[in-house]
């Protein structure tokens, strides 16, 4: 469950959080319980992005819905 402050985050700052946790999991050196904390951050980190890019997607597919009815509206005349 992401929490108050993920959904604070911007997209920029989840990926770039993201990016950090996946490189201190592949270089290693952490403990069993760090790196199971990592995975679940990263969990969260990636819900966050993926809530951003579906979010961003919507936006994109009702503007370009517009658009098209707009057009067809202007060809019909």
């Amino acid at each position: 469950m992401t929490s108050k402050t993920d959904e604070a985050l911007g997209y920029e700052q989840a990926r770039d959080e993201l990016i950090e946790v996946v490189r201190r999991l592949e270089a290693g050196g952490t403990t069993l319980e760090e790196s199971l904390a990592l995975w679940e951050r990263g969990e969260e980190l990636a819900k966050v992005c993926r809530t951003w890019l579906e979010g961003a997607r919507k936006r994109l597919d009702a503007a370009l819905a517009e658009e098209e009815e707009g057009e067809g509206a202007a060809g019909s005349r």
